[in-house]
């Protein structure tokens, strides 16, 4: 299919998988398509929800708590209809992107193997397993940590084979701050920088006049 010499290009959004010590990169994930919406909810993370209370009405405790939820499509139709399909499509579908998404939120085999041989040694106190920082890059003005939340898939057609070829993959995010991760971790320089975009956008925005209220001023 041709397109116009001018066409802008279309940026995908996505995730990157981020080794939380040596802030390597470890992993890139594309969406095939960009999702058709995207919901942000912000919750304030405020002090002293008793009414009358006047010294603690207008304190902030810390950045709000910000989830993302967005529905993304992922359809291997158009490859196994080409000529000659790649042989991971024909065998696979789309288990492998599927994959991709979901051990987001496992734990790696050798991390439970590593548990269990610390447990059978009789280790008194084992650590939590650490997972990757997530990085969800929507646009150069979106860059920021998150922890995913929820996952659900809904596998809408399968092959000869019963392996997925098409499905549509919801995810919860929530936005992680440096009360979450601290100023010196990667994440919360990520969410420093998040923050400052926006006050630089704030600038940007334009101011209004009391005109537009029909009032002269605040009395």
């Amino acid at each position: 299919m041709s397109t116009f010499p001018n066409s802008p290009k279309i940026l995908k959004g996505g995730i990157v998988l981020i080794d939380p010590d040596t802030s390597a990169v470890l992993r890139t994930i594309v969406l095939q398509y960009n999702p058709d919406g995207l919901t942000r909810t912000l919750q304030a993370h405020a002090i002293g929800p008793e009414p009358g209370d006047r010294l603690e009405a207008l304190r902030l405790k810390g950045p709000p708590a910000e989830t993302i939820k967005l529905d993304a499509e992922i359809d291997a139709t158009d490859q196994l209809a080409e000529t000659q399909p790649s042989t991971t499509v024909t065998q696979y579908g789309i288990h492998p992107q599927l994959a991709t998404l979901e051990t987001l939120i496992y734990p790696t085999s050798a991390q439970l193997i590593a548990i269990d041989q610390q447990s059978a040694m009789g280790t008194l106190e084992i650590a939590p397993m650490q997972a990757p920082l997530a990085v969800f890059v929507w646009s150069q003005v979106r860059v920021l940590p998150v922890r995913l939340t929820d996952f659900s898939v809904t596998e809408e057609a399968f092959d000869t084979n019963l392996n997925p070829i098409r499905a549509k993959v919801s995810l919860s995010m929530r936005v992680l701050t440096i009360d979450d991760l601290g100023f010196q971790h990667k994440g919360g320089n990520l969410f420093l920088a998040y923050l400052q975009r926006k006050e630089q956008l704030v600038g940007l925005a334009g101011g209004g006049s009391f005109s537009a209220f029909g009032i002269t001023g605040i009395p």
